[in-house]
C-alpha cells in the first residue's frame, strides 16, 4: 500500500497540542493593521482550539499529526 499524502496547506495551518487536539491561528492579522484597534490586534494573537466537528476533516487531511 503506498504512503497516505499530507494536505501541504493544512499541515501549514494547523497544529497538534500535546493531547491531540489541533490549533489555529485567527484571521485578520496579517496587513492593514494600523486601521484595527490594539484590542482586535490583542485578541487575534494567541492560538485556538478548533471544534470538534472541524477537527474530524481536518485530521483526515493530516494523517501523520
Amino acid at each position: 500500500m503506498p504512503k497516505m499524502k499530507t494536505h501541504r496547506g493544512a499541515a501549514k495551518r494547523f497544529k497538534a497540542t500535546g493531547t491531540g487536539k489541533l490549533k489555529r491561528s485567527k484571521a485578520f492579522k496579517r496587513h492593514i493593521l494600523t486601521k484595527k484597534s490594539s484590542k482586535v490586534k490583542r485578541q487575534a494573537r494567541p492560538g485556538v482550539v478548533m471544534s470538534p466537528s472541524n477537527e474530524k476533516v481536518i485530521k483526515k487531511m493530516l494523517p501523520y499529526l
